[in-house]
């Protein structure tokens, strides 16, 4: 069987990623983290990295050979899908801080409609209704996916997945252009930090295990979301894709959380998955 899995596996990265892997590097790499999931008795996965680390990739990995080989089926859910709504976002901006009006940091997601989704997973609450949202029109679609067949196994991924709360001498320090000015008074990352302490820790306490992506250092978030960007898809004839600039500026406010999370997640995520620049997996580690 690992013969097999491992060719299709190799069909599979290439069919996502147009680049050639070897066997041998699925089979060290690839390999243990769909034995380590499919072999466990939890059900509830939280698979964390950086943007345009790998994860929505290697979560269609997971899904496909986990169904196929090891014969449970898997439902698996994206923190992104649960941002809330563009107007919403504006009114957060108005009655809370400026910088909430752009997407991604906590205190930006619906939490509420995703412990819901995985309340109906684990009540076995079929069919579970989930909402997508759209990056390029940068809000929710109308349309939403629905799960009608029982899963065994839930995934969700997501960039700050795990992520615990940042002490002080951290949160009050400016750390790039944006935070120096336009949040020179706190409030934004004061509140971003009280949802990471509040509705995100309750979130996360949901699951059992932490996957952790770890990428060499921030700096290369930035080529990772440009080619993000210029993958991501639209039907929506208002869509936009974002400049080089535009990027810049939104990987900005992600910048303190994804630096606090690869000096902290390793040391809470039971299993660490190093990536490196080329956004290969290697030296994966158990805690």
């Amino acid at each position: 069987m690992k013969n097999k899995i491992l060719i299709d596996i190799q069909k599979q990265l290439f069919e996502f990623t147009k680049k050639k892997f070897s066997k041998k590097y699925i089979f060290t790499n690839i390999l243990p983290i769909i034995e380590y999931i499919s072999k466990s008795n939890n059900t509830k996965f939280l698979i964390a990295g950086t943007q345009g680390i790998g994860k929505s990739t290697l979560i269609k990995i997971l899904k496909i050979n986990i169904e196929k080989y090891f014969n449970k089926k898997i439902i698996t859910l994206s923190l992104d899908d649960y941002y809330y709504s563009k107007n919403k976002r504006l009114k957060l901006s108005k009655t809370t801080h400026h910088l909430f009006k752009t997407r991604g940091v906590p205190g930006t997601h619906n939490i509420n409609q995703l412990k819901k989704n995985i309340n109906d997973f684990e009540k076995s609450n079929y069919p579970i209704s989930i909402p997508i949202f759209d990056k390029l029109v940068d809000d929710i679609s109308k349309k939403i996916r629905k799960e009608k067949i029982k899963k065994n196994i839930l995934i969700l991924e997501g960039w700050c997945c795990g992520c615990p709360p940042l002490d002080e001498a951290y949160l009050y320090k400016n750390i790039n252009r944006l935070e120096f000015t336009e949040d020179k008074d706190f409030i934004w990352r004061k509140n971003i930090n009280k949802s990471l302490n509040n509705e995100y820790k309750k979130l996360f306490k949901m699951f059992d295990d932490i996957l952790f992506l770890k990428a060499p250092s921030f700096k290369f978030v930035l080529s990772w979301r440009i080619r993000q960007e210029k993958m991501n898809k639209s039907k929506n004839k208002s869509s936009k894709k974002m400049s080089t600039k535009e990027i810049k500026y939104f990987i900005s406010h992600y910048e303190k959380i994804t630096k606090w999370m690869l000096k902290k997640m390793p040391k809470i995520s039971n299993l660490v998955i190093n990536v490196n620049e080329k956004q290969e997996l290697y030296k994966i580690k158990f805690n």
